[in-house]
């Protein structure tokens, strides 16, 4: 699986694929120089996994994560791309790791946001 990190979000998506691996799932961990335009490599990336999570600490809706999606859909790919970032809402106050902890955007989140996706496809057998 393809795990893009946006930004300051790259260090917890590279903890949490060290415990995917762990768990015997690859995990490629891309942070591009920059998400939009989307570069065509990111997207020729995305198109070679089965499944492709993407991290940002901004809100999901109109985020680098949805343009990833476009993208990797315009390939005419139907490799699931499933956005993580911060919901379309007001937030309650909190400090900055309290509000990634309830958004789910820690190692813990990202890594449990993948084994659920995992989950969804039952008959997968882990691989890239």
């Amino acid at each position: 699986m393809l795990l893009v990190a946006v930004g300051p979000l790259a260090s917890p998506a590279v903890e949490a694929a060290r415990y995917l691996e762990g768990q015997g799932i690859g995990v490629t961990v891309a942070d591009p120089r920059w998400v939009l335009p989307v570069p065509p490599e990111l997207t020729e990336l995305a198109v070679r996994h089965w499944l492709v999570v993407t991290v940002e600490d901004n809100t999901r809706a109109g985020g680098a994560g949805t343009a990833v999606a476009r993208a990797v859909a315009d390939a005419s790919s139907r490799v699931p791309v499933r956005v993580l970032g911060l919901p379309g809402r007001f937030l309650a106050h909190g400090t900055r790791p309290d509000i990634l902890a309830a958004c789910g955007l820690t190692a813990q989140g990202i890594a449990y946001s993948v084994l659920r996706a995992r989950a969804d496809r039952p008959h997968d057998d882990g691989g890239q």
